[in-house]
C-alpha cells in the first residue's frame, strides 16, 4: 500500500529506535495539526479544497452506511502538511526469486515496505538495499493508515488527487480499518482494492447519477487497462519464476531475466503507443525489476476470487466482509493461492 507503518509498531525492537523516533515525530505533527473537517471547510478560502473536503465527508458516510466499513476508519479530520508529499516508502525483493524482502514489526506483523516522512531517509535505505543486491522501488506514499489506532486525517497532499481517485482513496483506507490480516500485504491490499473498485462505482451511481456516466467511463477504461496489465504481469512473472527455479547458474539466470524484462518493456511500449495512458507511461520510463511485478500484483490480485464471494452473498457488503473475516485463521499461503488461482 503505499502505507506508512504504525509508529508504535517497532517499540520493542532496539535496532528500530531511530526509525521509531522519526515516525513518532511525523505522526505527532500530523495529530497536532489536524482539525475537524467541518472547521477546515469553514476556515478555508480555497473553494476547491472546500469541495474536496465536503466530498470526503460524503464518501466517509457512504462507506459506513452502504459499504459496511468501519466507522473508526478515519477521515474525520484534516491536516495541512508543510510538504508536497505525505511521505515515501521503500520496497525490495530478491533478485533471483519472486519474493519480497520484508521487515517484521509487532502488531502489524511482517510487511514488505518501510515508510518515511523524509525523502532522504527513504533514499538512504534504498541505496543500502541495492548494496545488498536487492531489486528495489522508491514510491511516493499516497495512502496513510494506522489501522484504527488513531483517527487518521485526510492529508493536504491527498487533495491533489482527481475526484474519483480521492473517492477511491477514502474507501481503500477505510477498508484496511475494517479487515487487516497481520503480515499478509497481498491479501490486505487486494481486498481493499476490490472494495475500492466496487465502492467508487456504486458511490457515483447512487450519489451523483447525473455525472456517473462520464466519470465512470474513464474509471472503467483504466480498470480494463489494469486487468490487461495483470495478465501481462502474471505471464511474465511465471516466465521469470521458471528461470529462477531452474538448474541454471546464477549468471545464466540473470541473463534470462534481462531478456524477459526487455521483452516485457517492449510490450509495454507497444501498448502505450497504441493506447497511451499515464500508467503505461510510468512503466515505460521506470526501471523494471522483480519488485515491479510483486508491487503491482500486491494491489491487483484476486478480483475473480473476491467477486465470487461477493456474488455468493448477493452482493451484500456486510455479509461479504464477514465471509472474508473467516479467512483470518487460514494460512497465508492458502490465502495467496485463493487469490492467484481463482477460476
Amino acid at each position: 500500500m503505499k502505507k506508512l507503518i504504525l509508529i508504535l509498531s517497532c517499540l520493542l525492537m532496539e535496532n528500530c529506535l531511530s526509525y521509531l523516533g522519526h515516525l513518532a515525530i511525523g505522526q505527532l505533527q500530523i495529530l497536532a495539526k489536524r482539525e475537524k473537517l467541518e472547521l477546515a471547510i469553514e476556515s478555508s478560502e480555497d473553494p476547491t479544497i472546500q469541495e474536496k473536503l465536503k466530498l470526503i465527508q460524503s464518501v466517509r458516510q457512504f462507506s459506513i452506511d452502504q459499504l459496511g466499513l468501519n466507522p473508526g476508519g478515519g477521515f474525520e479530520y484534516y491536516t495541512q502538511l508543510d510538504r508536497e508529499e505525505i511521505g515515501w516508502h521503500v520496497t525490495a525483493s530478491y533478485p533471483l526469486k519472486m519474493q519480497s524482502y520484508t521487515w517484521w514489526f509487532p502488531i502489524v506483523g511482517e510487511v514488505p515496505y518501510k515508510g518515511f516522512f523524509q525523502r532522504e531517509k527513504a533514499i538512504q535505505l534504498q541505496e543500502d538495499l541495492k548494496e545488498k543486491g536487492l531489486d528495489t522501488k522508491l514510491r511516493i506514499t499516497a495512502g496513510y493508515s494506522t489501522l484504527g489506532w488513531f483517527s487518521d486525517p485526510v492529508l493536504s497532499p491527498q487533495l491533489k488527487l482527481s475526484e474519483p481517485d480521492l473517492v477511491g482513496l477514502v474507501i481503500h483506507e477505510m477498508s484496511h480499518s475494517t479487515i487487516y490480516f497481520p503480515g499478509d500485504s497481498l491479501f490486505n491490499e487486494s481486498y481493499a482494492s476490490f472494495v475500492e473498485d466496487k465502492g467508487v462505482e456504486i458511490f457515483y451511481n447512487t450519489t451523483f447519477p447525473e455525472r456517473s456516466e462520464s466519470i465512470l467511463k474513464i474509471w472503467k477504461e483504466r480498470k480494463k487497462l489494469k486487468k490487461k496489465l495483470v495478465e501481462e504481469f502474471l505471464i511474465t512473472g511465471r516466465k521469470l519464476e521458471f528461470e529462477y527455479n531452474s538448474e541454471k547458474s546464477d549468471e545464466e539466470k540473470y541473463q534470462a531475466k534481462k531478456t524477459i524484462l526487455d521483452s516485457f518493456k517492449s510490450k509495454i511500449h507497444e501498448m502505450n503507443q497504441s493506447n497511451p495512458s499515464k500508467i503505461l507511461e510510468r512503466l515505460e520510463h521506470s526501471e523494471i525489476n522483480n519488485e515491479t511485478f510483486i508491487g503491482f500484483l500486491r494491489y491487483e490480485s484476486g478480483e475473480e476470487y473476491f467477486q465470487r464471494v461477493f456474488s455468493d452473498v448477493d452482493e451484500k457488503f456486510t455479509a461479504f466482509h464477514n465471509e472474508i473475516k473467516k479467512l483470518e485463521l487460514v494460512p497465508e499461503e492458502k490465502r495467496k493461492e485463493l487469490l492467484l488461482n481463482a477460476k
